[in-house]
């Protein structure tokens, strides 16, 4: 692998997998910035305050997230900035998923570390890595991403916390908002998504999760 890899991030709510990607990050690349976050806020600081990442490694089950919905993120935040994700099983439902969600690469967690390396140097090299992505494409999933790739990162944040079940004045005291400037969001997140309701636009982040069986990390 280079050793001029740059700055990757590794985001993992388990602190002994982390930790492990991190050293084998370190062992292959002398040269290499490593960073850590353990949730979605950590991920969405640690972006903020870094914007030369060239790399994120992000395992989908963290808190804060909906299934794929910090890939979804990270796609609107930082279009540009490639994505592997780091699952607990090799299912191809999953890695298709990823795929058609926009990472760059699927590995699955009990992957040799070889792969790992192997799959860090392809995409940092521009290439993909989706050794077991073997599942059928699905147009819902494609249609999802299509409908969600409208929202802004505000708006996007604005949904899940909808999801959650939060009122505006909830949402508007999570994310430092005025409640009108929430309640604006919230229109145009319902109006680009094609919902009606809060309830429906609650419905489609679930659509998000995890396939039952997909992941159990």
């Amino acid at each position: 692998m280079s050793e001029t890899a740059g700055t990757i991030l590794v985001a993992d709510d388990h602190p002994m997998f982390r930790s492990a990607i991190v050293h084998a990050l370190r062992a292959a690349m002398a040269h290499c910035r490593v960073l850590e976050a353990s949730s979605q806020s950590t991920l969405e600081s640690c972006l903020a305050a870094t914007p030369d990442i060239d790399l994120v490694l992000l395992d989908l089950t963290m808190p804060g997230a909906i299934g794929f919905s910090s890939l979804l993120w990270l796609r609107g935040e930082r279009p540009d900035l490639p994505v592997i994700v780091i699952s607990s099983q090799d299912n191809p439902r999953t890695a298709r998923r990823a795929q058609q969600f926009g990472a760059a690469g699927f590995v699955p967690k009990a992957a040799p570390v070889e792969d790992l390396d192997k799959a860090v140097q392809r995409v940092l090299d521009g290439g993909l890595w989706f050794e077991s992505a073997s599942a059928e494409r699905s147009e819902r999933d494609a249609v999802l991403a299509a409908r969600l790739a409208r929202l802004t990162p505000q708006q996007f944040r604005v949904l899940m916390l909808m999801a959650e079940g939060l009122l505006n004045k909830q949402i508007a005291s999570r994310l430092g908002l005025a409640e009108n400037t929430v309640k604006i969001h919230v229109t145009a997140v319902l109006s680009k998504l094609d919902c009606r309701s809060r309830t429906q636009a609650a419905v489609l982040v679930k659509s998000l999760d995890l396939d039952e069986g997909d992941e159990t990390s």
